[in-house]
């Protein structure tokens, strides 16, 4: 067996389970920035970063693919990519609050409790990885929050 069929034989998140395909994906990713777009607290924050929208979505596809798929398309280091962001808690639970939200408006309650499950787990490591950046060791449960100058 090739390496790309061990990552699609059905190892990972099999649409029989969750409905979760590409389209699905895709359709998410989209509907999920429109609103982080145009959100108060984190839409800033992406828009100092993120010029062409286009690129990036699709990075994001790749990445939800990996994550849920077993299929491989992702390859960068989201970590690194986050670490320097000036962001905490806040940010954090507002992303979940966005992404819970939209995954319920959007796809089947299995596939909906699929991707917010892997989310809260993304979100959890990028704060543990920007607070140890900040200087910050957490304990289990406890939460990074920046003072009034972050």
């Amino acid at each position: 067996m090739t390496e790309p069929e061990r990552r699609t034989d059905g190892a990972g998140d099999s649409t029989g389970e969750t409905g979760i395909d590409e389209a699905m994906i895709e359709r998410l990713v989209r509907a999920f920035y429109a609103r982080v777009r145009n959100d108060d607290l984190i839409g800033p924050v992406f828009a100092a970063h993120i010029v062409d929208w286009e690129p990036h979505l699709a990075q994001i596809c790749a990445f939800w693919s990996s994550v849920t798929l077993k299929s491989g398309r992702y390859s960068g280091r989201p970590m690194a990519k986050h670490l320097p962001l000036p962001v905490d808690a806040r940010h954090f639970d507002r992303w979940l609050a966005l992404f819970e939200e939209t995954a319920r408006d959007l796809c089947p309650p299995a596939a909906a409790a699929r991707f917010t499950a892997h989310a809260k787990t993304i979100a959890e490591s990028l704060e543990l990885g920007i607070a140890t950046r900040n200087g910050r060791l957490l304990m289990r449960g406890e939460r990074f929050w920046r003072g009034s100058d972050g």
